[in-house]
Parts: structure tokens; C-alpha cells; sequence
């Protein structure tokens, strides 16, 4: 199965952790989305996009490169990591997956962790989940993975 996972990780490395994690199970290659080929993603079987929470939101440049990919099909997930957890009323990766889905993408799922934040507020604090994400995290984005393979039977 070729993956491809793009990952916007900017401040602390934490989601570029995340997506390596998650790279070991599918047998990805990690880029970022200036590093990103829409031919290479065109060709994959599957592609992730993620990144770190920003003010609610997923980075501007995975959104831009995402906005930017041509309509087509092919299978995606999306997944994001964050200081303060996702609320259902308010998803982080919501406004990704359907403009995804607008594109013609299968979305198979979304994953979110807690990671090392220091925003503003959280700045004066020295920050907080100072040892997010952690090893149970990295195992759940690993065991997320497992699920997206098994899913479409690439056991």
C-alpha cells in the first residue's frame, strides 16, 4: 500500500512524532505540505494530512495545500494534535475532512491527541502536557494506523 503522509509539525515536533508513529505501521514517507507532490499523493492509496491545532484550527499551509489539490479519489485520514482536547461541537478536523471530501477523497477517519502546548496563556506556565504526546499516544496513533490497513484489508 503507498501512503503518504503530509504533516505540518511546527512548533514542537509533536505532530511530526504522531505522523512517524503513524508512518511505521502504513510504510509511509512524511513530508511537509511544501515538500508535498499532488502526482505522488495522485498515486497513493492512501494519504494522511495533519497537523497541530492553531487557534482552533489545523495549520494554514496544510489547509491552503489542501484547498489547492485537484479534485480527484482516493482514500485520506486526517489527524491533529493539540493542546486543549477536541470538542465535538467544535471539531479540529472537521473543516479538513469535508474539504476533502468535497475534493473526492474518501476520508477513513480522524485521529486528535493532547501534545505540548505553549500558546500565549499557556506560555507564562512554561506551557502544558509537557509530556504529551506520550507513549500511550504514539501507540494509539500507531494502532489508529492499524485500523486504517486492516480496514481495507492490507493486513
Amino acid at each position: 500500500m503507498r501512503t503518504v503522509i503530509v504533516c505540518a509539525s511546527v512548533s514542537h515536533g509533536n505532530t511530526r512524532r504522531v505522523a512517524d508513529s503513524m508512518a511505521q505501521v502504513l510504510g509511509a514517507r512524511v513530508v511537509s505540505p511544501e515538500q508535498a507532490d499532488p502526482a505522488e499523493l495522485a498515486d497513493a492509496d492512501l494519504v494522511g494530512f495533519g497537523s497541530g491545532v492553531f487557534y482552533s484550527r489545523l495549520h494554514p499551509a496544510l489547509m491552503s495545500f489542501a484547498k489547492a489539490l485537484p479534485t480527484g479519489r482516493g482514500r485520506a485520514f486526517v489527524f491533529a494534535t493539540s493542546g486543549l482536547p477536541e470538542i465535538p461541537l467544535m471539531s479540529f478536523t472537521r473543516p479538513l475532512v469535508r474539504l476533502l471530501e468535497g475534493k473526492g477523497f474518501e476520508v477513513d477517519g480522524s485521529f486528535s491527541c493532547r501534545a505540548f502546548d505553549t500558546w500565549t496563556p499557556f506560555k507564562l506556565v512554561g506551557g502544558i502536557n509537557k509530556q504529551r504526546p506520550h507513549t500511550g499516544d504514539l501507540a494509539a496513533a500507531r494502532a489508529f494506523a492499524g485500523q486504517l490497513r486492516a480496514r481495507r484489508g492490507h493486513l
